[in-house]
C-alpha cells in the first residue's frame, strides 16, 4: 500500500473538513434542486483544489496526481456532484492544457484554470460518438488564421459555468481518428451556444449540458498540439481521467459504507442492533474489504502517473473496479438501512444514484474491460 507523505496528508485532512462543513450541509439541496454550488466552488478555488497537480509555475499547487485523487476522493464521501466538478475540471477540462499545450496557451488559459479564476469541460461526447471516439461528427475548417467548427457536443459536464472548453473535432473527415484535432475554446466564442442542461437521475449538482456549434470561428493559435493528434491526445487525457473517476466511486463507496456502519450500530431489532446479526456482519465486511482494495488500485494507478510509468491498464482497472464497487456497495447500504434507505432523509439513496454513472462516464466498464484485456493479452 503507498504511504502518504505528511503534505498529501495535510491536504486530506483540509479536503474533509471542507467537505464535512462546507459540503455536507448543501449536497441534499442541490440534489433536490439541481443547483449548481457555485460560492462552494469559488471557495475549493480558493483553497487551491482546483488546480492540486499542475505546475506551480502555472499557477497550480504542483502535489500530482495522487494529491488530486485523494481530494476528489473526500469530496465524494459527501457528495460527488462537488466531486465531479473538480474532476471533470481538472482531469479533462484543463490537463490536456498541460499535456500538449505549447508556452502561450499555457499563460493565456492553463494559469487562470490552475488557480481557479476560470472553470473548465471537456467536449467529446457526441449523440453518434461515446465509445466509439471515431464517430465524432464535429467539423473544424481551416480558413485563414481561424478555424470554423461546426457540430454538437452532449454530456458536457461544467458546460454552463465554464469559461474554457476543450474540443474534439474532425479536421479531416477521410483520416478518421487520424483526422481527430482538439482545440481550446473560450465560451464566449461567438458561434457557441449552449443548449438544453441534463435532467440527471444523480450528479444532480453537476451541470451537464450540450456545446452546439454554429460556424464558430476560433483561432487556429489554438489548436493542441497538431493537427491529427486529437484521438491521441483524447485517450492520453481520458487515462487520467479514469483514475479521477475511480477516486470518485472509491468516495461513494467509502461514504455509503460509513453511514451504513453507524447506522447498523444504532438501528435494533430483535434487542440487538442489527450489526450483530451474521447478515449485516457480511455485507459490512464485503464493503470494507472492496474498499481497501479499491484505494489500492486507485493510489497506485495515481502513483504510476507521478513517475510517468505506463498506467493504460492500471487506470482501466481502478476505474473499472471503484465504479462497480461504489454501485455494489450503496446498494448494500441502502439494503441495511431497509425502508430508511428508501427514503431521502437518509443520504445512502443520493449515493447509489450518483454510483450509477461511474460505470458510464469516462469509458463504460465494457471499454476498461476491453482495455485491461488488450493489455494482458498482447
Amino acid at each position: 500500500m503507498i504511504e502518504l507523505d505528511q503534505e498529501q496528508l495535510m491536504l486530506q485532512k483540509m479536503v474533509r473538513e471542507f467537505a464535512e462543513n462546507e459540503v455536507k450541509p448543501i449536497a441534499a439541496q442541490i440534489d433536490e434542486t439541481c443547483e449548481f454550488p457555485v460560492e462552494n466552488v469559488r471557495k475549493m478555488a480558493e483553497l487551491g483544489l482546483l488546480g492540486i497537480p499542475f505546475p506551480e509555475k502555472w499557477g497550480g499547487a504542483g502535489m500530482g496526481e495522487l494529491a488530486y485523487c485523494l481530494a476528489v476522493e473526500e469530496l465524494a464521501k459527501v457528495c460527488a456532484s462537488h466531486s465531479i466538478t473538480v474532476a471533470a475540471h481538472t482531469s479533462i477540462g484543463t490537463e490536456p492544457i498541460v499535456l500538449f499545450g505549447n508556452d502561450e496557451q499555457k499563460e493565456k488559459y492553463l494559469k487562470p484554470l490552475a488557480r481557479g479564476e476560470v472553470l473548465g469541460a471537456f467536449a467529446l461526447t457526441e449523440s453518434g460518438a461515446g465509445s466509439d471516439v471515431s464517430g465524432v461528427s464535429t467539423t473544424a475548417v481551416l480558413s485563414g488564421d481561424h478555424y470554423v467548427l461546426n457540430g454538437t457536443k452532449i454530456f458536457c459536464t461544467n458546460a454552463g459555468y465554464a469559461g474554457v472548453f476543450i474540443v474534439t473535432t474532425s479536421t479531416d473527415k477521410e483520416k478518421g481518428i487520424d483526422g481527430l484535432s482538439t482545440f481550446i475554446i473560450e465560451k464566449d466564442t461567438r458561434g457557441l451556444t449552449l443548449g438544453k442542461k441534463e435532467n440527471k437521475m444523480g450528479w444532480r449538482g453537476s451541470d451537464t449540458r450540450e456545446v452546439i456549434f454554429e460556424d464558430a470561428i476560433v483561432p487556429a493559435a489554438n489548436l493542441l498540439g497538431k493537427p491529427g493528434e486529437g484521438f491521441k491526445q483524447a485517450m492520453d487525457t481520458l487515462m487520467g481521467g479514469r483514475i479521477s473517476i475511480g477516486a470518485l466511486s472509491l468516495g461513494i463507496a467509502e461514504g455509503a459504507y460509513e453511514a451504513a456502519l453507524e447506522y447498523s450500530k444504532e438501528r435494533k431489532q430483535f434487542g440487538k442492533p442489527i450489526c450483530s446479526f451474521q447478515a449485516i456482519k457480511f455485507m459490512l465486511a464485503d464493503m470494507a474489504m472492496g474498499i481497501e482494495a479499491g484505494r489500492a488500485l486507485t493510489y497506485h494507478a495515481a502513483w504510476l502517473r507521478d513517475e510517468n510509468k505506463p498506467h493504460l491498464k492500471e487506470s482501466a482497472m481502478a476505474k473499472l473496479y471503484c465504479s462497480e464497487l461504489a454501485m455494489r456497495t450503496t446498494t448494500k447500504a441502502v439494503q441495511i438501512f431497509g425502508g430508511y434507505g428508501y427514503s431521502k432523509e437518509y443520504p445512502v439513496e443520493r449515493f447509489m444514484r450518483d454510483a450509477k454513472v461511474c460505470e458510464i462516464g469516462e469509458g463504460t466498464s465494457e471499454v476498461q474491460r476491453l482495455v485491461i484485456a488488450h493489455s494482458i493479452i498482447e
